[in-house]
Order: structure tokens, then C-alpha cells, then sequence
């Protein structure tokens, strides 16, 4: 091998580079062992600990020492499912872009085309684009995009802007570059919101043009309060408010009205015309009174006062809403009421007539008006900072700007002079609504007060500061892994990495003999350069991501095995050791069977990376990465070793005394039996349509249908059919509850309001869930039945959503990943082999393989003991199997290469057979390989990943049987006749 002393120069760098990277993961674990033993259980202790000694030296290299934030900033970076924390997409809502560039515009095309754009979304087809198509149809050239009322408004007009002059085409080129700049501004809204949090390593990215965003939070454990940092548009408003005295009379008309609709007349029981105030007075007369027959009284807890009309429980805010929102129940407002606009408090807390605590929200009148539009804005604030308020509580002071300041002036004064009342709302939500009893309120700067906590008047000066998002921005898919769920994931990865790597070793040693150990040394040091890539480029360690990692110890010995089976090839035939290792490292030898392997590989991973998303994106970066390191390790490094053996003692044969007679010598005839590997595979393919198609379907997950998925951990064993019938009745629609592992834990799927985007949909979620499943938990309260944090043993340890328009892209996007993985392997291979036959056979042994592993899911997944569903991870298996099993048949195809070019004697389908059988070792090693690395991640790699473990296993087994059995049959079918005869008369005469 030339150029040795230059290998061994950038093997030794990389090596202690490596090692430098890993060095600050190292010296970071352990600072947080000694947190973690020094604060006990107590999470806030071990948090404080960590940032005392941030500043602090706690590694010293001679040359350069580096502070604990230094080195946390430099460790190996891991994903949430190992790190705990949140993950989620935020969809920025591109529906409020175009309202807010044509101002709110009344135009009936552009607003029919607006919704016409939200029904007929597609998966990966962006909100815009389908805009944009929708307006076209409905507007059919009388309407343009640049008319006056749409986007030529005062707005967009000027340089860069909309004149009514421009094309559609014109127009859309600028509507396209406002939306990105909308975007964009909420991109850094939301970064500078996260910035302000506090989180480590927080990660914020667009994705794409497609108006999303993606949002990690390592560590973070209050889900709702992140939620509604991230999902809160910011939108801080003033509005006078109605007194109860000046709504009460509709409040009773309305209440009499609805009884026509909500009362069955059976029931209904005579009530005298009591005013609002009668009927509120107390709440145990006011129980005394109902008895079912007040639609509107029944649902109110206790009475108003004030700005407050009455209090209600959260559970009924969406019926009295829609009590409001019926034009017969509007009819009945006053003239000058016709545009109230009634709204929600946060959640409070009242007594009822026993002294019993119930959960409430207050009902407020704010007085709208014909535009909707508040009486000054929160775009006025310059300034807002978390503080107390004179009673000590805690409150958020405000500084307005100059126009801000003089607005506020005229409505504290014009509520003084009125004895009103000005709500301060925050995302449509009331936090206060205080009266003023001092005069008006001069020089801007004025105060919220209401009832907070302190983390909460944190978060709401962070984003007032931050700026309000330019429109809505609706969590569409979250994930969020407790801390406790993500260290038990990480003890089965290093279990399964540590139990594979050692079986792999051994089967080397075994087979091998002396060239086995320096496979393994090769082996060793390629995981070394795999963790120092990661840790040096900032890659995220994911649980797939160490499914990657094991898998690599499988396919780094491949390249090994494929040179060791061509030595000892060459060995057999006479040639010295020196000569047998020159030719099989050579292009001639095995290198191009290396080489065409392996860019199969980085095909589907390369398709895998770009379609896939979070911890698939780190199960694909892993097999590429492993992909380059192996090679290198495994042509380069293993060869320095066996070079040193040649020139020194030379006694490497490859083999041991046990195994060095296997496989030698042996003639099976493949092809003379495909008549019943032809019907026994088509047998197996039909029924496997059949029940795919036919009978049982596929568990589709929610990453394909969306929905909410939590992993709940109960205290004691529990029935999961009777979780799934109470979780059904709660929800008013099919709950699916399913063992996970031990059986006090349960996977639980919904899909309830999944089309329904916000952050208080989330919260009604988790709240019915726990509502539901309250009596299982006693003593657990809904924060920490809720959230994550260290230690937790019950309750929801991991929950996920994705959202119906995100689980559309997905499902989209999983198909053309597996049609693009084989169209490229297709015409790779014809491009390689310079002959479509081969492309065929290789692309039929794919499609049997696929085929065969989703009628496997179809007819086991109702019955097999761990979960069976289509998501990503199967995706992700899928194409996985897709690329081991061309690997399997390229190196038959590039032996069948190599004998028709060479000597070899006797019929197209002899050659074929010998061809099977000389790779026969290399074929059936190799997938051995691969079968102990994954059964030893399907044993001990954990609950979560188990069905995509499983994948594989089949889709490894059944690969190397289509590689023996369908495309090398397909191969000489298809090979014409007159070919065969060329290739056969050719070797005669040689």
C-alpha cells in the first residue's frame, strides 16, 4: 500500500482530535454526576449548582483550560429522547399573513380562496401556493390579486410594493417575498423569546419555504408554560369593558331563548322572570331555582360583579361560546351592543357553597365596535419588565411610546369620568381589568397587574420585549420526553452498543482467526471517529441515532469480510499472501464490490436524511457518517495491520482451523430451483396485498393519520381496555390504549381536535386526560402528572402530537423517499452494470422485500406483543432493508461481472450459480452480522423502538434470501437469448 506513513499521520490526527471532542462530553458528565449527588432529587438545587460553577475551570489540557460553560457548550450534543426536554414545529399561520398585507380585506373571491386554500391542502404542498391556485379558479380573470381592495392597498404600495397595474404572476412574486420576511420576523421573535428563557442549547430553525419552524428545548420540563411561550402571538390589547349591570338584562333574555332549543319541554318546570340578579344572588339559592332548566344560569359557578358577568368552569367555555355566536342569541344585545365581543379570563380559583375550590374562568363584555379592533394596541409598548405590584404581588410595568402614552391618557381618563373598566388582554385572553379611581393616567407608563405568578409576569415581559409574532403560530407537531424516560434510553443503547460491538468482535475472532482482530482494532477505531465527528460538528445523538451507531458495527466488518472471503479466494488458488492481499484490495478484487455496496448505502441514507425529520435525521447521519469512517477504517486502517503481519511472521489465512473448510467446495444450484422460490415469493406477495389492501390494512400511527400519543405510567398495573373505554367516554371519541412493555404502561392515542390548532387545545387535551385517569392517581397533582422532571416515576412521561396537516407531508413524504431510494439504486445500477437486467433484478428482490416486511406488519401487528405501526421509524427501516439488501445483491451481480469478463467456463446460468456460491460466505456473514447486532437492539434497545428493530430484522433475513432467490432468477430471465449465447460461445473459445 503506498503512501502508509501518510495514512497512519491523518489516522493518529483524527484519533486525537477525536479524542480532544470527546474529552469535554466526558469531563461534562461527570460535573453533572457530582450536581446531581450533591442536590439529591431536587432538580432546582441541582440547576442552581450547575450555574454556580458555570465560570469555573474544570478542565485543564496544559495547553488551554476551559470553564464548565465552555465545555457543556462543546459536549456531544443529545436529542431529547436521551436529553428529555421539548421538541416542537410551529406552523406560522400564512392564512393571517395574507390578511393582514390586503388589511383585513371584505373582497368574497379573496376570501373564499383563503378557505378554499385551508380545505384543499396536500401534504408537502405549501399554504401559498394552494392560495394562490384557489384565487385563479375562483376568480377566473374578473378579479386580480393587484386590485385596490386586496394587495394594491396604501400598504404595499411604493417601491418594492403593488401597484394595480401588475399581473397576478407579478404580484405573487412580492405577496411570496412578504410572506418569507413574515416568516422570518417571527423566526427571530421566537429567538429571541427562547434566548430569554434560559434553556441550554436551544435549537430554533426554518424548515424549508415551508412558514414552519422547528423548536428544541434540551431540559425543559414545564410543558404548558413553554407552549404558550412559544404559541403566544403576543397580541397585548385595551378594550372598555360592559359592567354586569349594562349585559344583565341580555344575559337573562338570552338564557330565556335558549331555553326553546336547549330544554326538552318535558322538563321544563315554571320559573318566575327573576333579573339576573335574583337568580345570581347566592349559589345555593341559585341551585335551589335551576334544576336543569336555565341553558346559559345553569353553566355559571357563581355570580359576577363589575367588569365580570359571572363565573364558569373551563370545561364549558366552548358551549357558551357557541351560545353567542347564534344569530338568534346576538338579535337580543342592545343597539349600542351589537358588536360585544365576549371573551375568557385565565383560569382562577373560587369557593363554591361549601367552601369547596373549583377551577373558573371569568366572563367578560368588551365593548367592540365595527372593525373589531381594540382601543389601543400593544404595539405602543416599548418597554416591560416582570416586578410586584403594591400588595406584593407579582405584576409587569409598561413604558408607551409618545402616541401610546397620549391614547392611554383619554381612555383611563374617559373610564375615570365613567366609573369603567379597561381589560388588558393578551392573546384574546383577559389578565385584568381594573378600574381607575385616580384620574387619567398620564406619561405612559402604567402597570398589569392581575392574578400571576412569577414565572408567568417572566414570560409575559420576555415576549412583550421580543415583539409579537406577525401572525398566529400553531404548534402542529410536539414531542416531550421526560428526563427519567430519556437516562432509561440511554442504559439500553449502551447496553445494546456494548453487547453488539463484543458479539461482532467475537464472530471475527472466530471465523477470522488473527485477520478477525485486526478487523476488530480497525472496528474500534471507527467508533472512535464516528463520536469525535459527531461531538466535533455539533451533530445531535439521538435513541435511532444509537440504532444507527450498533448498526455500523455490522456493516463496518463488511468491508472486511468482502477483502478476507477475496484472499482467501486467492489463496486457495496458489497465489502468496502478499500477492492474495495486493489483488484483493484491488479495483479488480474486492474494491469495486466495496465500492458499489456502499453507495447504495449512502443513496438511501442520503434519501433518509432529506426526508425524514428529528431523531430519523439522526439515525440517517449516523449510518452516512458510519458509512465514511468504515470505509476508511476498513480499507486503510485493517490494511496497516495485515501489512505489519505480512512483513513480519506472514502467517494470516483468514480463517481458523474450524472454519476454514466452510463453504469451500460448494455447488447448489439456485437457479434450477426459482420455479418454487418464484411461487412460494408470489404466494407471499398476494396474501400480503391482499391483507394490506383487503382485510386487516396497516396500524398507521399518528405520524401518517395525526394525533396526540402519551406513554403513561401508572402505579400499579392496569387493564388497557378498561383504560381505553373510560379514556373513550371522556373524550366523546375512540381512545386507543395499549400495553407498553410492563403492563403499568400504557400508550395512549387520540385523535381528538386534532385539526384544531392552539395552545388551550393542547391544555384541554392533557386536562381530560387527567381528569380521566384521575383516580388511578390520587395524590398526584395535574403539574406534575403534566410535566417532566428528574425522577418522576408516574404519570405521562412522553407525549408527541402531529398535526392533521404535518402528518399529510409526512405520509407524502414517506412514499417518495421509498420511491426515490429505488429509482435511484435503479439507475445507479444500470449506469454501474451498463445493463437494465441487472436494475430489474436488483429492484424486484427491493420490491418483494418491501413487500414482504408490510405484509409481516399487516398480519402480526393486532397480536404481536410490542407495537407494530407505520410512522416514521418504519419509513425509516424501510429504506434501511432497502440498502442492505442491494448490498447483498450487488456483490452476487459485480461476481456475475467479474466471470463473464473473465474465463469462466460453461452455461450463462453456470456462471450465475458459481457466482451465488463463491459469494456465498461474504453473503451469508455479513447478514449474520447484521441479524446479532439487531436482535441484540430488539432485546435490550428499549420499548420505543422495538417495531422499528423488528423491521429490519425481517427486512435483513428476507433481503438475503431475494438476493439468492429473486434477483439473480431475474436476472437470467431477462437476459435475452441471443446474449446468453454471445456470452456462452465467447468463454468456449477462451
Amino acid at each position: 500500500m503506498q503512501n502508509k506513513g501518510l495514512i497512519k499521520f491523518f489516522a493518529i490526527l483524527f484519533a486525537l482530535v477525536s479524542i480532544y471532542q470527546l474529552s469535554f462530553t466526558f469531563v461534562a458528565n461527570n460535573v453533572k454526576s457530582e450536581a446531581k449527588a450533591f442536590a439529591g432529587d431536587n432538580p432546582d438545587k441541582e440547576l442552581k449548582y450547575l450555574d454556580s460553577i458555570g465560570k469555573e475551570k474544570v478542565l485543564n489540557l496544559g495547553f488551554s483550560d476551559f470553564t464548565y460553560n465552555e465545555v457543556k457548550n462543546k459536549q456531544l450534543n443529545k436529542g431529547l429522547d436521551l436529553e428529555g426536554g421539548i421538541n416542537v414545529i410551529l406552523q406560522i399561520s400564512i392564512k393571517d399573513v395574507l390578511r393582514g398585507l390586503s388589511n383585513n380585506s371584505k373582497n368574497p373571491v379573496f376570501n373564499k380562496s383563503l378557505a378554499d386554500a385551508s380545505a384543499n391542502l396536500e401534504g408537502n404542498k405549501t399554504y401559498l401556493n394552494k392560495f394562490f391556485e384557489a384565487f385563479e379558479a375562483n376568480s377566473n380573470g374578473t378579479v386580480k390579486l393587484a386590485s385596490p381592495d386586496i394587495f394594491a392597498n396604501r400598504s404595499l404600495q411604493g417601491e418594492g410594493g403593488i401597484d394595480f397595474q401588475m399581473s397576478d404572476s407579478q404580484v405573487q412574486k412580492v405577496i411570496k417575498r412578504k410572506v418569507d420576511e413574515s416568516v422570518e420576523s417571527a423566526y427571530k421573535v421566537l429567538r429571541e423569546r427562547i434566548d430569554k428563557f434560559g434553556v441550554t442549547q436551544p435549537n430554533i430553525q426554518k424548515l424549508g419555504e415551508t412558514g414552519r419552524i422547528l423548536v428544541e428545548l434540551p431540559g425543559a420540563k414545564d410543558v404548558d408554560r413553554i407552549k404558550k411561550l412559544l404559541g403566544g402571538k403576543a397580541q397585548l390589547e385595551f378594550w372598555e369593558t360592559y359592567k354586569v349591570e349594562e349585559i344583565g338584562n341580555f344575559l337573562v333574555a338570552a338564557n330565556e331563548s335558549l331555553k326553546k332549543t336547549e330544554v326538552k319541554k318535558t322538563e321544563t318546570k315554571t320559573v318566575a322572570k327573576d333579573s339576573l340578579n335574583a337568580l345570581l344572588t347566592d349559589t345555593k339559592d341559585s341551585v335551589d331555582t335551576k334544576k336543569g332548566n336555565n341553558p346559559l344560569f345553569d353553566k355559571m359557578l357563581g355570580q359576577g360583579g363589575g367588569p365580570v358577568l359571572g363565573y364558569f368552569a373551563t370545561k364549558d367555555t366552548a358551549t357558551v361560546n357557541a351560545y353567542f355566536k347564534r344569530a338568534d342569541i346576538r338579535v337580543l344585545l342592545a343597539a349600542d351592543q351589537h358588536n360585544a365581543k365576549f371573551v375568557w379570563s385565565k383560569p382562577t380559583s373560587i369557593k363554591d357553597a361549601k367552601g369547596k375550590d373549583l377551577e373558573a374562568v371569568e366572563l367578560y363584555a368588551l365593548k367592540g365596535n365595527r372593525d373589531n379592533v381594540p382601543a389601543m394596541s400593544g404595539g405602543v409598548v416599548t418597554d416591560a419588565k416582570d416586578t410586584f405590584d403594591q400588595l406584593g404581588k407579582p405584576a409587569v410595568s409598561m413604558q408607551m411610546n409618545s402616541q401610546g402614552a397620549k391614547v392611554w391618557e383619554e381612555l383611563t381618563g374617559r373610564a375615570f369620568s365613567q366609573k369603567g373598566y379597561i381589560a388588558i388582554v393578551l392573546d384574546n385572553i383577559v389578565y385584568s381589568a381594573p378600574g381607575v379611581t385616580s384620574g387619567p393616567i398620564a406619561g405612559g407608563r402604567s402597570e398589569i397587574t392581575g392574578s400571576f405568578d412569577v414565572a408567568e409576569t417572566k414570560d409575559l415581559a420576555n415576549v412583550l420585549n421580543a415583539g409579537k409574532l406577525p401572525a398566529s403560530a400553531d404548534i402542529v407537531q410536539s414531542t416531550v420526553v421526560g428526563p427519567s424516560l430519556g437516562q432509561a434510553a440511554i442504559d439500553a443503547g449502551t447496553i445494546s452498543s456494548v453487547l453488539g460491538f463484543l458479539l461482532v468482535c467475537l464472530w471475527m475472532v472466530f471465523y477470522y482467526g488473527k485477520a478477525g482482530w485486526y478487523a476488530n482494532l480497525a472496528l474500534l477505531l471507527n467508533l472512535l471517529f464516528l463520536f469525535g465527528i459527531m461531538a466535533s460538528f455539533g451533530f445531535v445523538l439521538t435513541l435511532p441515532g444509537i440504532a444507527g451507531i450498533v448498526l455500523t458495527l455490522g456493516t463496518a466488518v463488511d468491508a472486511n469480510i468482502i477483502i478476507f472471503e477475496r484472499a482467501k479466494e486467492e489463496l486457495r488458488e496458489g497465489k502468496s499472501l502478499s500477492e492474495a492481499v495486493a489483488t484483493s484490495y484491488g479495483w479488480h478484487g474486492a474494491m469495486r464490490s466495496i465500492i458499489d455496496a456502499n453507495v447504495t448505502h449512502v443513496l438511501t441514507g442520503a434519501i433518509l436524511f432529506i426526508f425524514g425529520t428529528g431523531p430519523i435525521k439522526g439515525f440517517a447521519l449516523t449510518l452516512l457518517i458510519g458509512i465514511v469512517t468504515s470505509m476508511f477504517t476498513s480499507i486503510f486502517i485493517a490494511r496497516i495491520f495485515i501489512d505489519r503481519n505480512i512483513a513480519g511472521k506472514g502467517d494470516l489465512t483468514f480463517s481458523t482451523n474450524i472454519t476454514k473448510n466452510w463453504f469451500t467446495n460448494f455447488h447448489f444450484d439456485f437457479i434450477k430451483i426459482k420455479k418454487f422460490t418464484y411461487i412460494f415469493s408470489s404466494i407471499v406477495v398476494v396474501v400480503s396485498l391482499i391483507s394490506i389492501f383487503f382485510v386487516n390494512g396497516l396500524d398507521e400511527g399518528v405520524d401518517f393519520v395525526g394525533g396526540r400519543t402519551f406513554q403513561v405510567k401508572f402505579e400499579k398495573p392496569v387493564d388497557a381496555t378498561v383504560i381505553s373505554d373510560e379514556l373513550s367516554a371522556a373524550f366523546g371519541t375512540p381512545v386507543e390504549a395499549k400495553i407498553l412493555g410492563d403492563d403499568d404502561q400504557l400508550k395512549i392515542t387520540t385523535k381528538y381536535k386534532i385539526k384544531e390548532d392552539g395552545v388551550a387545545i393542547d391544555e384541554e387535551v392533557n386536562q381530560k386526560l387527567y381528569t380521566a385517569l384521575q383516580k388511578y392517581f390520587p395524590n398526584v397533582t395535574y403539574d406534575k402528572f403534566t410535566n417532566t422532571f428528574d425522577g418522576k416515576k408516574v404519570g405521562v412521561l412522553q407525549s408527541s402530537k402531529v398535526g392533521a396537516s404535518i402528518s399529510e407531508d409526512i405520509k407524502t413524504n414517506s412514499y417518495w423517499a421509498v420511491l426515490g431510494a429505488m429509482a435511484a439504486i435503479f439507475l445507479y445500477l444500470m449506469v454501474s452494470f451498463r445493463k437494465w437486467q441487472y436494475s430489474l433484478g436488483a429492484i424486484a428482490a427491493v420490491a418483494h422485500d418491501v413487500i414482504f416486511v408490510l405484509g409481516i406488519y399487516s398480519l402480526c401487528y393486532k397480536f404481536m406483543p410490542f407495537h407494530m405501526e407505520m410512522d416514521q421509524h418504519f419509513i425509516a427501516a424501510i429504506l434501511t432493508v432497502i440498502g442492505y439488501s442491494m448490498n447483498d445483491t450487488v456483490i452476487v451481480f459485480d461476481r456475475v461481472r467479474e466471470f463473464i469478463i473473465g474465463n469462466r467456463k460453461g452455461s450463462f446460468e453456470d456462471i450465475v450459480n458459481a457466482s451465488i456460491n463463491t459469494t456465498l460466505s461474504r453473503t451469508l456473514n455479513t447478514s449474520l452480522m447484521m441479524i446479532i447486532v439487531l436482535l441484540t437492539m430488539f432485546i435490550f434497545g428499549g420499548e420505543s423502538i422495538r417495531g422499528f428493530i423488528f423491521a429490519m430484522l425481517v427486512g435483513i433475513v428476507v433481503g438475503t434470501y431475494s438476493s439468492l432467490f429473486i434477483a439473480t432468477p431475474v436476472l437470467v430471465d431477462t437476459i435475452s437469448t441471443d446474449e446468453k449465447h454471445n456470452i456462452e460461445e465467447k468463454h468456449k473459445q477462451a
